[in-house]
């Protein structure tokens, strides 16, 4: 896809709805913290019209939105971060940005022209970003 190219939003909204109601509040409450982290505020590019805020938006970059969400969830859930976000159905940074295109498509979040899904693939892995929990027994 190039820039002048729209994402196929049929398929972004069949795929978010694999993700539990958590995960889209978890990737607003994401690009709240990014924003305070790379702005020192966290004023975020977020649609008024459907209830959200209405300020001047900030921009963050699908990558800085994922290394910040990367940040969160090891604050907020430490060992138990890649497990919490699993359970919610997000397995990758790729469907970091199928939960932001999702918000930008029901008017909750706001995209730049410079935008792209593809700035969300690949970013890390989660398996080395947030480590394997080993479970034993006894």
């Amino acid at each position: 896809m190039t820039q002048n190219t729209a994402p196929d939003w049929a398929s972004v909204r069949r795929r978010s709805r694999a993700f539990a109601p958590a995960a889209f509040v978890f990737v607003q409450h994401g690009l709240a913290h990014t924003a305070g982290v790379i702005h020192g505020t966290e004023v975020v590019a977020v649609q008024g019209a459907r209830g959200g805020v209405d300020r001047q938006p900030q921009h963050i970059t699908g990558q800085q939105l994922c290394m910040g969400l990367r940040d969160l969830a090891i604050e907020r859930y430490g060992l138990l971060a890649r497990t919490v976000l699993e359970y919610w159905g997000v397995r990758s940074t790729q469907d970091f940005g199928v939960l932001v295109y999702a918000l930008i498509d029901r008017g909750e979040l706001r995209a730049s022209s410079q935008d792209r899904l593809e700035d969300f693939f690949a970013v890390y892995e989660f398996a080395e970003a947030f480590g394997s929990v080993e479970v034993g027994v006894g």
